[in-house]
């Protein structure tokens, strides 16, 4: 047997030393810098709250572009197509926004200091009569929660929903939706005060939206407002040398307070809007 003694030949390999550029994966939606939070963008076009939309996406009722989305946190590009599932609609078809004429003496939210909130008042015995619509259930009040505030020592119209794309129309950051309010006071008004009242002033360094306030007499002024802070009138008044004696909100957007008895409420009906 004759052997190849010959050494083998090794080919050596060259390393390339010129960089070559970096390979990124493709952007996915959930990671996409670019776009924005699905959430978000539902909560923008009024199909329903932030928080509701986090619930149908994990539901998997909620379509982009036609695709099922159930990751939350997942973005989309500002224009994408989103749609809810017919058990979302019909979820969303369900739920209840309540009027009702708050007294003075309670809270809006949550029990505080000893007071009451406004939805303790809600039961079939103070449903106004003049409301032929819906039947009062239960179940009306699961969730039920108010979308903006009235002080304790304010009366008129309050509104209660279950609907997240009611509370975003009323109390969102971009609402344009109208508060009007009768208010009486006392005390002399500063030079330029009704001016001022209307634009120029600030509260806790924000400054204020502008506002429509007139006299309507000598000792009342109506004031037409698109935020709602914190005693918001009050501390107006407060700043151009008036005091709030009495203060009653009478219309919010469209619809108005009306014949509603204090201490009454009606809900929202199917032909009505903000």
């Amino acid at each position: 047997m004759i052997m190849d003694l010959k050494p083998q030949r090794r080919l050596r390999v060259v390393k390339s030393t010129t960089p070559q550029p970096e390979r990124k994966p493709a952007p996915s939606p959930e990671t996409n810098p670019a776009g924005v939070r699905i959430s978000k963008l539902m909560a923008e076009r009024g199909l329903c709250s932030r928080r509701e939309a986090d619930g149908y996406i994990e539901q998997g009722l909620v379509f982009v572009n036609g695709e099922r989305v159930t990751e939350l946190g997942t973005r989309a590009l500002p224009d994408a197509e989103i749609t809810l599932a017919g058990a979302a609609k019909l979820s969303q078809s369900k739920r209840v926004t309540i009027l009702i004429h708050k007294p003075i003496g309670y809270v809006s939210g949550q029990a505080e200091d000893g007071h009451q909130p406004a939805v303790s008042l809600i039961s079939e015995r103070s449903h106004w009569s003049g409301d032929q619509g819906q039947r009062f259930y239960p179940a009306h009040l699961r969730g039920l929660a108010p979308a903006g505030r009235l002080d304790i020592d304010s009366t008129g119209l309050l509104v209660l929903t279950q609907d997240g794309r009611v509370a975003r129309q009323l109390i969102g950051d971009d609402s344009e939706v109208e508060k009007e309010y009768l208010v009486r006071v006392e005390g002399r008004l500063a030079e330029n005060g009704l001016a001022l009242l209307n634009h120029g002033l600030s509260l806790d360094g924000h400054v204020l939206r502008p506002a429509r306030v007139e006299w309507l007499n000598d000792d009342q002024l109506r004031f037409v407002l698109k935020e709602g802070r914190k005693r918001q009138i009050r501390r107006m008044c407060e700043l151009v040398g008036l005091r709030v004696l009495g203060l009653k909100r009478v219309r919010i957007g469209r619809l108005r307070l009306g014949d509603l008895p204090v201490g009454q409420w009606r809900y929202l009906g199917g032909g009505e809007g903000f």
